[in-house]
């Protein structure tokens, strides 16, 4: 029976939710106040699933998580602007949607060659807004 593992981490960004094709006025009246530059303190859970170990109970070593997590995502992420400093961003607009599709297709490889399979990733951008990227079943 397969069983899920997760962590929880936190990075700070900044970011703008700008099309450079549409007018200033237009890209104000679709995205408000995001479509000046600000940043967010976001939180950023990963689980991942698979079989427990029989000898250690755990499905998922979770400093190794960790470790994948800081490599694979924080690093590019934390301190920095989401849209100039981030290549595996680049081309997309920084919506909650959009960077957690990206972190999930950033850890999805390194998960599986450690031995586990990406169950859910989930930012949580404000206290209010949130993007969640599960594994199809």
């Amino acid at each position: 029976m397969a069983i899920a593992i997760g962590k929880s981490f936190e990075f700070a960004a900044a970011h703008r939710l700008y099309r450079p094709e549409w007018s200033p006025e237009k890209n104000i009246s679709v995205f408000g106040k995001c479509a000046n530059h600000h940043g967010h303190n976001y939180t950023l859970e990963v689980s991942v699933i698979g079989e427990q170990d029989k000898e250690t109970g755990m499905v998922f070593d979770a400093s190794k998580l960790s470790a994948l997590v800081q490599e694979w995502v924080l690093n590019d992420l934390d301190h920095k602007d989401l849209v100039k400093d981030v290549p595996w961003l680049e081309g997309k607009l920084s919506t909650v949607e959009n960077v957690t599709e990206a972190i999930w297709n950033r850890l999805s490889k390194p998960v599986k060659e450690s031995g586990a399979e990406l169950y859910e990733v989930r930012v949580q951008e404000t206290g209010r807004i949130f993007a969640v990227r599960r594994r199809n079943d």
